[in-house]
């Protein structure tokens, strides 16, 4: 860089002050930076000043005992004239008590949660509110969430409040006192948005189920509640924790029958009830064992974790693996621990216990891993048990075992299972679906997909929901509601009443069934009502029945859903028909005569995927459910074409039968006894492959059996055997 003379010249003539400016220049920068650097300085020791200033307790740091102790918590003293929280609000629910605009949005869709600090609340003469303080359990619990997504230790960000006070066994609680300790804490609002954990509510001699502590809206994972005290929607039945779970480890066992069919291993139960279990054991014999407390050992420990029969004496809870079927009666408390074992060895669960309600019923389908059995009909328990399907008993050992690994295994597993639930609630968009919450982790299929996004054979366990269409014939939907309420996966009935000129029988009439039993009443009387997306469906599968059906039996119906779930794309029914080429007329024929080829199955009672309603109702080509409509006949014709075209595949015909018989019919009574029904059939063949454009149907030359259908072979081992005649 070259500087010309001039060019210096030049600037020295120009800038003939500049010499005189120079130190100001320099003052007024070192005024600028000190005071820059003073401002940092007391930046950084205001900073300093506020990390080592004393903090209230309410924003204390993370939650944790191996930083602070129980016995170096702070001492609260509660007066006398402490105020005490209302009783409890059985109205309560979520849109009620609890804010959820404290929740707020955020990105993970994921509540927040913040443990109260650790404090030591005592009397006026400084008793303690609890004479166990701070349980193992508890600790477990409150340092599992702590240590979880959804903790935080900023009080003002928090969705949910958990107060470190241990309510988990009332016995060691002092009602009032606890109380008065919740009405202390900081944030409490009547208990808005607070959680407390509670397994053994009640006391002697009532045994309430419901822990007795007044909370005002504080929302209760409690672990015995009945239909009487839980808040569906806003508490959450838990499970009541065994600490054998943590002593004990089970390896997993293999599904699949077991030295015993049923066994009983609690210890405190009603005389009654063990006088009726003494009576089943002398009925059936070594298939049941029925265990009790030994005696002859000294208490302790290691008698809790011994029964005995007869002087014999066996491990528990190892002697759960060797059954099949587990008995968990209730105690004096719903809630039992003997649950837990039982899943945890993989033995069925059979519940007796009217009113309870199952931990974490709110998501998990109970169906698929235990039996419930009202408490009247324990009698029936051999029998009832007896007439479950081996297959789905070994798929029950294996759900149980999950339930329990997952869901019940450690203080954590429930705590956690517990907040989503909550969570779920609070940001439904963002739920777990069922299939999540319980199915199985399985190895994924890398090559093969089913066509409805299903698991490639849907669960046995959600069931059926049989749609009845009827119109007024109402003895024989009786008749037909009873007969299916038998099928073991009916998971609920829905009669859609065609007749608008008439009302339905009034609710005292109707079948008493163990399923919910739901009645529709159409505006107008269409056969398409019967395929219609009723929100009331709520499983995968579809039973589609007329009012008339009544000689199909259970097994006939459990076996064509079994058969569905192998192949649920597909229309699975009993009477098959034929499409034919008429070469003479130069069009296509309706065969319902006898065939060795299928390529329909009548819907008067045909299983199929609750999608293919949707399809027919709003994406069935041209006018053709208008056509059904007006002419009273073809629905099933048209549902064929349908799921036909769609998946390219032929129905399914399952069991022999080749005709629906209604003896007690009359000309009057059916549709299709009319001589023009028979005609309109192969005029709607025609019609319809004109709309599609194509003749979708396929024809195939099968149909599905149970194994052993026709083999020379027991009655009673087989797991079909009332398939029915032709």
């Amino acid at each position: 860089f070259v500087v010309e003379e001039s060019d210096m010249y030049a600037s020295g003539k120009y800038s003939s002050r500049g010499p005189a400016l120079i130190p100001r220049m320099k003052t007024k920068h070192r005024i600028y930076y000190i005071t820059l650097f003073s401002v940092v300085l007391l930046g950084l020791i205001a900073t300093g000043m506020f990390q080592f200033w004393p903090h209230s307790i309410e924003s204390t740091a993370d939650w944790t005992l191996d930083k602070r102790s129980v016995h170096d918590a702070p001492l609260v003293r509660l007066p006398v004239s402490s105020p005490i929280p209302e009783r409890g609000d059985l109205s309560c629910r979520m849109h009620t008590c609890f804010d959820v605009y404290r929740c707020g949005y955020n990105p993970k869709n994921r509540i927040k949660v913040y443990i109260y600090p650790l404090q030591r609340f005592v009397d006026e003469l400084g008793v303690p509110i609890s004479s166990t303080g701070l349980s193992r359990e508890y600790n477990d619990l409150l340092s599992a969430i702590s240590d979880s997504d959804f903790y935080t230790d900023d009080v003002t960000r928090a969705c949910l409040f958990i107060p470190s006070i241990d309510v988990l066994n009332q016995n060691s609680l002092r009602i009032r006192e606890t109380a008065q300790a919740l009405a202390m804490l900081p944030r409490w609002d009547k208990g808005m948005n607070h959680l407390l954990f509670n397994m053994l509510p009640g006391g002697p001699p009532d045994y309430n189920t419901a822990l007795d502590v007044p909370r005002d809206r504080a929302l209760l994972a409690g672990g015995g509640f009945s239909t009487w005290t839980y808040r569906q929607g806003y508490d959450v039945s838990i499970p009541v924790y065994s600490p054998l779970s943590a002593d004990v480890e089970l390896p997993e066992r293999q599904p699949g029958p077991r030295r015993y069919f049923i066994l009983s291993s609690q210890t405190a139960i009603h005389r009654e009830y063990r006088a009726e279990l003494e009576r089943l054991k002398e009925e059936n014999g070594e298939a049941l064992l029925l265990l009790d407390k030994c005696s002859n050992l000294s208490q302790g420990a290691a008698s809790a974790r011994k029964r005995c029969y007869k002087g014999q004496v066996y491990d528990y809870p190892q002697i759960l693996q060797e059954s099949s079927f587990c008995v968990v009666l209730r105690g004096a408390r719903l809630g039992q621990a003997a649950l837990s074992d039982v899943l945890q060895a993989g033995c069925v669960p059979v519940i007796l216990a009217d009113s309870y309600i199952l931990p974490f019923s709110e998501v998990l389908d109970w169906k698929r891993a235990s039996v419930v059995i009202p408490e009247e009909k324990l009698s029936e328990m051999y029998t009832i048990l007896k007439s479950i399907p081996h297959r789905q008993v070994e798929e029950m050992q294996r759900q149980a075992r999950w339930f329990w690994e997952a869901y019940f295994s450690s203080m954590k597993a429930i705590g956690l299972t517990t907040l989503q639930i909550i969570n779920d609630r609070i940001y439904p968009y963002a739920a777990r679906t069922y299939e999540q919450w319980n199915n199985p982790p399985v190895v994924k299929w890398s090559s093969v997909n089913s066509p409805l996004f299903l698991p490639l054979i849907p669960p046995r366990a959600p069931g059926f929901t049989a749609v009845v269409l009827t119109y007024d014939r109402v003895e024989s939907l009786f008749r037909v509601i009873t007969e299916i309420s038998k099928v073991p996966s009916l998971a609920k009935l829905l009669v859609v009443w065609n007749n608008q000129n008439k009302s339905p029988p009034e609710e005292s009439l109707w079948p008493k069934i163990g399923v919910p039993l739901k009645v529709v009443r159409t505006k107008e009387n269409k056969l398409s009502n019967r395929f219609f997306p009723y929100d009331e469906i709520e499983t995968e599968a579809v039973l589609a029945i007329d009012d008339d059906i009544i000689m199909l039996t259970s097994d006939e119906l459990q076996f064509g859903y079994e058969v569905w779930r192998e192949f649920p794309d597909r229309l699975v029914g009993y009477p098959g028909r034929l499409h034919l080429w008429d070469h003479e007329m130069g069009k296509w024929k309706y065969e319902s005569e006898w065939t060795n080829e299928v390529s329909m199955v009548l819907t008067g009672a045909a299983f199929y995927h609750k999608y293919f309603n949707y399809l027919y109702t709003y994406k069935m080509p041209g006018d053709i459910k208008n056509w059904v409509d007006a002419h009273m006949n073809c629905e099933d014709i048209a549902m064929n074409f349908l799921v036909a075209n769609i998946t390219g595949k032929a129905p399914i015909k399952v069991t022999p039968r080749k005709k629906f018989k209604c003896p007690e019919c009359t000309a009057i009574d059916g549709l299709s006894l009319d001589q023009t029904h028979m005609v309109e059939r192969s005029e709607c063949i025609n019609k319809f492959a004109s709309v599609f454009g194509t003749m979708p149907l396929k024809v195939v030359e099968h149909r599905a059996d149970p194994v052993l259908y026709k083999d020379d072979f027991p009655e009673k081992l087989k797991s079909f055997p009332n398939i029915g005649s032709l």
